[in-house]
């Protein structure tokens, strides 16, 4: 009997939205900055990257936030915070998770971001929804890397998996070995996107 496809998400910009910008752009107007400026700080700076590949810890990267911007402590606690609390989980996606699984598609996670992911997937109370649950921090590599794809695959050929990401160059990466790519935008109806994908 053929196993059933896989479906595998991204993380931040699929299941997990910034909703709400105005306390990032909070801390713009609040430090002198143009709006976007915390921003492409947190999102930009090398330590970021040193994060999601498990180089570098979260406090020290928390530490270059703060030396970059110029602030004391307990300000850039304050900040990290902040920094996320727009953010909403899209509960119709995890619905659908939830009735992929019930109909036999395993579904994974694929994410580049630090070790704190799984204690924030865990307080939402979805860390069980995804086997395997793939952290670039935790395995050294990140998206479009071939070897990130290939841990969450875990041996599955790539014809029988589906990739879901916002990013076209994780797309283009997961096409390259021959995963079925869905580049994801806001409001799209995934379901019907993935239906003949999946039949």
């Amino acid at each position: 009997m053929a196993h059933k496809c896989a479906v595998v998400f991204d993380f931040g910009g699929v299941l997990m939205k910034t909703i709400d910008y105005s306390p990032r752009h909070a801390w713009d107007q609040r430090l002198g900055l143009p709006e976007g400026s915390v921003e492409r700080v947190v999102h930009g700076i090398p330590e970021w990257r040193a994060a999601q590949t498990g180089t570098l810890s979260l406090a020290d990267y928390w530490q270059a936030v703060a030396q970059h911007l110029n602030l004391d402590q307990d300000l850039v606690n304050q900040l990290a915070e902040d920094f996320y609390s727009g953010d909403m989980l899209d509960t119709t996606l995890i619905n659908y998770v939830n009735t992929l699984r019930q109909n036999g598609h395993p579904v994974a996670l694929l994410s580049n971001d630090s070790p704190a992911l799984k204690d924030r997937l865990r307080t939402l109370g979805i860390d069980h929804l995804f086997d395997p649950l793939v952290i670039s921090a935790c395995i050294g590599v990140m998206k479009p890397d071939p070897a990130a794809y290939q841990a969450v695959l875990q041996g599955r050929s790539p014809e029988n998996a589906i990739f879901i990401d916002d990013l076209p160059a994780n797309i283009e990466g997961a096409r390259a070995l021959g995963i079925t790519s869905v580049l994801y935008t806001a409001g799209m109806d995934l379901p019907a996107t993935l239906a003949p994908m999946l039949s």
